[in-house]
């Protein structure tokens, strides 16, 4: 889960810009993220200030996992999201393959090999 040096506890809410800092992801891909996921619903205040709760920072985290390293599409992501949707009874139950799962051992054998023909290519 993502570091955050302000003293906070752990479970306390956060703004945008903390977790935005925190997670390394942009402000604004954290808000269009919230128009594309549904389940992604920070808490509102009065003026529109978003609040983050752990368990939205969690799920910000697993977003970022699948689109931005295991090379998910938002619509897969979405899709991948449905099918675990809690990581905790995800972890219990016996690992099967999944065809999820499956594509993201796919892309990353597929990306390693883009970098090995970049790196012939270049010498």
């Amino acid at each position: 889960m993502a570091q955050f040096d302000d003293g906070k506890d752990q479970d306390a809410l956060r703004t945008i810009g903390e977790v935005a800092k925190a997670t390394g992801i942009k402000a604004h891909v954290l808000r269009y993220w919230e128009q594309q996921f549904p389940m992604l619903k920070p808490l509102t205040r009065s003026g529109g200030r978003r609040y983050y709760r752990p368990e939205d920072i969690e799920l910000i985290e697993r977003i970022d996992r699948l689109v931005n390293r295991e090379g998910y599409t938002l619509k897969g992501a979405k899709a991948a999201l449905r099918e675990t949707p809690d990581p905790q009874a995800a972890a219990q139950a016996p690992a099967a393959p999944t065809p999820a799962a499956d594509h993201a051992e796919l892309v990353g054998k597929l990306k390693a090999i883009r970098d090995d023909l970049k790196a012939a290519l270049a010498a």
